[in-house]
């Protein structure tokens, strides 16, 4: 629908209707001549609401391509309505936007021109006097430069109107394509979130019970106390991961702070390292306790693993988290340290902490966490 047209079809339907009007009701024109003028202004009203109206173009095409053989049909019946009654001429008020809202800007500078000057023919052909011709003809220079002023500016509007329509499509294609960058980025982001918290639990888990199925392996015929113990700790590590990944598929966070205290956890996971735990904090949001809980089990993982260490410390006092061991330590170049201590570290960014790990060889590590207050 072209609801920008609405405005001038009720500005030209009144002018055509009260012009109409005006002249079934004069008694100074003959019926006959009276009814032709006002058939040929109904003509016009038809023309425009079912020619002139779809040839116009919609708010946010460029130009209008509208025929010239509306403003050819536009003008010869103007000119009949003029013909029959001089009265008609009124009507050029509300004819003379009609080829500015079809026409491109030259042929509807043309017709309006004609449907101003169409008033001077008709006075010829009645023989009115030269009085009568200055007076129509000064009318129509002033009717052509009021049309030329109304089609600047609807032209003008129109530009202005289509440009602000080209403008807010770029606007939402540049948001779309914002929206999509950011949801990229977002996929982006998760999926290396996940890849860190997979890496912390179920890698983890899995590579111990690796481990406990080696030594269960070899104790089988050797120490079978020792075999059911380590086979006791092979079932545990399993449940575990199944609670992780049973976690990771319902909100993503760690199955030991599910209505536990942080501090019960870190006790927890510091006694199954055999590392001493000390807490002295308080609440933390869920978001903060869950990197403070994967940095505990990566740092305690890598103890495991690596350090060959025979005390560890797990420490929480305000906003700083703290493992310390005594083990052989390493080599702390520019580019040293494995996948986990890139995700730890990635994993602090998230929540603006920052990561700090001291070590060195024969030094033992520390690793240290600063929450954010």
């Amino acid at each position: 629908m072209k609801r920008w047209l609405w405005p001038w079809d009720a500005f030209g339907g009144t002018a055509l209707v009260v012009v109409a009007v005006s002249v079934a009701r004069n008694a100074e024109t003959s019926p006959a001549a009276r009814a032709v003028s006002v058939a040929a202004l109904a003509l016009i009203a038809a023309a425009w609401l079912f020619w002139g109206r779809r040839i116009a173009p919609h708010e946010d095409d460029d130009t209008a391509h509208g025929s010239v053989w509306f403003g050819v049909v536009l003008v010869a019946l103007f000119g009949i309505a003029v013909s029959a009654s001089e009265m008609s001429t009124f009507a050029l008020f509300g004819i003379a936007p009609m080829p500015f809202l079809c026409m491109p800007s030259r042929a509807a500078l043309v017709t309006a021109a004609a449907l101003n000057l169409t008033p001077l023919p008709v006075d010829v052909l009645h023989r009115a006097g030269w009085e009568e011709l200055r007076i129509d003809g000064g009318i129509a220079l002033l009717g052509l430069a009021f049309s030329a002023l109304l089609g600047t500016t609807i032209d003008r509007i129109s530009r202005e109107s289509r440009e602000r329509a080209r403008l807010i499509e770029e606007l939402e294609a540049s948001r779309a394509r914002v929206a999509a960058l950011s949801h990229d980025a977002g996929v982006t982001a998760e999926r290396a979130r996940l890849a860190a918290e997979i890496h912390d639990t179920l890698a983890q888990g899995f590579t111990s019970i690796v481990t406990l199925a080696q030594a269960i392996e070899s104790e089988l015929d050797t120490d079978r106390a020792a075999a059911d113990r380590h086979l006791a700790l092979v079932l545990r590590t399993a449940r575990e991961n199944l609670a992780e990944a049973r976690a990771m598929v319902t909100v993503l966070a760690p199955a030991d702070l599910h209505g536990r205290p942080l501090a019960e956890v870190l006790h927890r996971l510091a006694a199954s390292h055999g590392a001493q735990c000390h807490v002295e904090s308080g609440d933390f949001p869920t978001a903060v306790e869950v990197v403070i809980v994967r940095t505990v089990q990566e740092a305690l993982a890598n103890v495991r693993r690596h350090a060959r260490a025979t005390t560890v410390t797990v420490d929480l006092v305000g906003g700083r988290l703290t493992v310390s061991d005594d083990g052989i330590g390493f080599d702390q170049e520019p580019d040293h340290g494995g996948y986990g201590l890139r995700g730890m570290r990635a994993r602090a960014a998230q929540i603006g902490a920052r990561l700090t790990v001291t070590s060195a060889p024969g030094a033992g590590t520390t690793i240290e966490l600063d929450v954010p207050s």
